[in-house]
């Protein structure tokens, strides 16, 4: 795990509640998304921005939320998976209509020092869970070859010829 960069205060707020999340994800990469205790527990322990700041709490509960109301922030970095749960928001995530220009990522050069390499784990986390998510959850690629047996001796114009053979 990455050391907490101390000498770093200006880290923004929603930066510093993604990169619990995204911490977290890193360290549990079976987890599907993680309480908001275990991500303050996160903040608290790595203490990114040196003093522990109670913006981070507001931001992991709304401001950073893609699927919340903007209050004020417009941010999705976050998703809330279910009530009191949150992961990283990634692409093809709902998001709430007044949220669809928010910032997703903190900047490159806005990380603190030993974190910079977080944004390239996140392209590939991101890209394999919406490939895994989308095979898994589409209802019309579950169905893939399962009629592949109907018509195995015959062609396919005679299949459906004989099926329609009693029609008037």
């Amino acid at each position: 795990m990455t050391t907490p960069a101390k000498a770093r205060v200006h880290v923004r707020v929603a930066d510093e509640a993604w990169l619990a999340v995204a911490s977290l994800h890193r360290r549990h990469p079976s987890a599907a998304d993680f309480s908001i205790e275990e991500i303050m527990q996160v903040v608290h322990s790595t203490r990114v921005s040196g003093d522990i700041r109670p913006g981070v709490y507001v931001h992991v509960v709304q401001h950073c939320v893609a699927n919340r109301a903007p209050n004020p922030g417009n941010h999705r970095m976050l998703f809330e998976s279910a009530p009191g749960r949150r992961r990283l928001f990634r692409l093809g995530d709902a998001a709430h209509l007044d949220r669809l220009n928010g910032r997703i990522l903190p900047k490159r050069e806005d990380l603190p020092p030993g974190y910079e390499d977080m944004l390239d784990w996140y392209e590939g986390w991101s890209s394999q869970s919406r490939k895994a998510e989308a095979e898994e959850e589409d209802p019309l690629l579950a169905l893939r070859g399962s009629g592949k047996n109907l018509w195995a001796d015959e062609h396919a114009d005679e299949y459906i010829r004989r099926l329609r053979e009693g029609w008037s």
